[in-house]
């Protein structure tokens, strides 16, 4: 089932109606704190062996298994699975199909509507799929206002809209940012427009969506921060080099349809899951850069270098970090050219 913003809240708090839950999105941060909220929910604390299985795609073939298992110490238990795809949709199918009273917790990335994972959930009676992207304007304001005020802090109008155009792109690090602010002015403090600036630093909200905008339109030293935040908050290198090939293929799709003379807007428009408004600039910005051809090219490299990650043994983390700065350099060049 395909939950909205109200029913994902009571779903988050309380997941006793629900055998597996999909998350699914471009914001990592909120998947992984919302994966962890959920776990919490059922087991009260992330530490419990026995009650809590986590695994990534390596082990999608348990799935039916630890679903079906029981805890030695009794409880409801919890099979937590991240980097999860369509791959994961057969095992998936057979532990809804099965025994056991556990809670399926799938953290994916990106899927498409017609996703066989994400079909497979939102059809299914006791299974509940959450979208999970950055959030923007007001909502993110309510976010930074409700977060600061926990700390018994509050914040000047001014700060609010300076912190609203620096967070949002990753929850995880946004919370990180906020929390830092509120040890800074103190409880009972007010944030300024001064102390946001000079607490929040420029990796505020840096993700992996950042790094693949900023490689795509040649700004190649905030691709490789934006990279390593990425890659220090957990993010997977073919989890990267996937999330990479997905964005070039949005690039592509828009591409292609403008060929058959289709505007740009329009083309941009009928993405999905849609663009953020705030992303638009640095789209089309790419969209100058990449002709249908050199897209093709990159594509072409990134599902080598995602192979190569999983049949040469060499350092998957090395070889995505080469293609992604890569792609940056060769975006670079093409701006240079076009200068």
């Amino acid at each position: 089932m395909k939950l909205d913003a109200r029913a994902a809240a009571a779903a988050l708090g309380n997941p006793a109606p629900w055998r597996a839950v999909l998350l699914h999105g471009s914001d990592a941060g909120l998947i992984r704190a919302r994966g962890a909220m959920l776990a919490r929910a059922v087991l009260g604390a992330l530490d419990d062996p026995f009650r809590l299985a986590e695994f990534d795609r390596e082990g999608f073939a348990r799935i039916p298994e630890e679903m079906a298992s029981l805890a030695l110490t009794g409880g409801r238990r919890v099979v937590r699975v991240r980097d999860a795809d369509d791959r994961a949709t057969q095992a998936v199918q057979a532990a809804l199909d099965g025994p056991g009273e556990g809670l399926l917790v799938l953290e994916a990335g990106e899927l498409p509507p017609r996703s066989r994972l994400r079909a497979l959930i939102e059809r299914a009676k006791s299974a509940a799929a959450i979208g999970c992207y950055p959030e923007e304007g007001r909502a993110l304001g309510e976010t930074i206002r409700a977060s600061l005020a926990a700390h018994r802090v509050t914040i000047r109008a001014e700060a609010l809209e300076w912190l609203t155009t620096q967070l949002g792109a990753d929850r995880l690090a946004s919370e990180q940012e906020l929390e830092k602010l509120a040890l800074y002015v103190g409880p009972g403090g007010t944030v300024d427009l001064p102390d946001a600036m000079a607490c929040t630093g420029d990796l505020a909200g840096l993700s992996l969506d950042d790094a693949l905008f900023a490689a795509t339109a040649g700004r190649i030293a905030l691709a490789e921060r934006a990279l390593e935040t990425a890659l220090a908050e957990g993010a997977a290198a073919i989890g990267i080099l996937r999330a990479a090939i997905l964005h070039l293929q949005r690039l592509h799709r828009v591409r292609a349809a403008i060929a058959e003379g289709v505007a740009e807007t329009e083309a941009i428009r009928h993405l999905r899951p849609p663009l953020f408004a705030r992303r638009q600039g640095a789209f089309s910005a790419a969209l100058r850069l990449w002709p249908e051809p050199a897209l093709a090219g990159a594509l072409a490299t990134l599902f080598e270098t995602e192979l190569a990650c999983k049949q040469t043994g060499a350092p998957a983390e090395i070889l995505c970090r080469n293609a992604i700065s890569a792609l940056a350099r060769r975006a670079a060049r093409r701006q240079e050219r076009a200068a």
